[in-house]
């Protein structure tokens, strides 16, 4: 239990950590400003909106619906090539070590109210994800031009860049509409049902997860299990809150929680070769 502990101060610091590293313009939060330089054409792995006061990087979702809004003239080759990229070395590591929304989940499920543990709903609720990824960020971008999740669902906007825009600056409150009172209130349902639901927004819409789960099999990185250790009592999979039906699936965000509940230490994380 001591080592189950101490793991998840740690990941909680890497989580803190990055979100101060992707957010570290300190001089867009005094002055309203966005940065321009050359770091933002760099992509961070996690879910980070590229029009937040503090970001130095590039959101890899955004990024990706920008380049499939202009690929009529060119095809995103790079943004592509950075996603496999990720999703080929981390997987789902993001989501559970890299990704600053995930954090913010996590401290608001903390907080003391009765809790909506996983069941078939959930389960079933968590391939609306893989829907929203072809969607809001392959048909729409392509069809209408618009780069659709981070227009019409993206919380992250909303919370890093929309919230705080529309508090400062008077002419953009004035400019808000139905569209940013939309997105406010999906930031608003996500942050709420946080509270109730561990993680829901990964489990259930973010598309960014969905992509990368898409290499659970194939990540670098990943939590492995001894099967000469393993004794079958799923004591992993019950105990986690993630609507995980194995150790690494596509749910399984990579935390690592159920490393030190294992009772035969069947559970441990290696870089693999395969």
């Amino acid at each position: 239990m001591k080592i189950s502990i101490l793991g998840e101060t740690r990941r909680k610091l890497i989580q803190v950590i990055c979100a101060v590293l992707y957010n570290c313009n300190f001089k867009g939060f005094a002055n309203g400003t966005i940065y321009q330089g050359s770091v933002k054409g760099v992509c961070v792995p996690g879910l980070n909106c590229y029009s937040c006061p503090g970001a130095v990087g590039a959101c890899p979702l955004g990024s990706f619906q920008t380049a499939l809004v202009s690929s009529k003239y060119k095809f995103p080759y790079y943004m592509l090539g950075v996603m496999l990229l990720l999703g080929v070395v981390f997987g789902r590591v993001i989501c559970g070590f890299l990704c600053p929304f995930g954090l913010v989940q996590e401290l608001l499920y903390k907080l003391p109210t009765k809790k909506a543990g996983k069941s078939q709903w959930t389960r079933r609720l968590s391939l609306l994800k893989y829907v929203i990824l072809v969607l809001f960020v392959i048909v729409i971008p392509l069809t209408y031009a618009v780069p659709g999740f981070c227009k019409y669902i993206c919380p992250v906007g909303t919370l890093e860049g929309g919230l705080f825009f529309v508090t400062v600056d008077s002419q953009i409150r004035a400019l808000a509409g139905k569209l940013f009172l939309w997105k406010t209130g999906v930031l608003a349902v996500i942050l709420i049902s946080s509270v109730f639901l561990f993680r829901s927004f990964c489990r259930f819409l973010c598309p960014l997860g969905a992509f990368y789960s898409l290499f659970h099999k194939t990540a670098i990185m990943n939590i492995q299990v001894d099967q000469e250790k393993c004794t079958g009592c799923s004591i992993c999979v019950t105990t986690c809150k993630l609507d995980v039906k194995r150790v690494g699936d596509r749910e399984c965000v990579q935390c690592g929680a159920c490393i030190g509940k294992c009772p035969t230490c069947a559970l441990g994380r290696r870089v693999s070769s395969h």
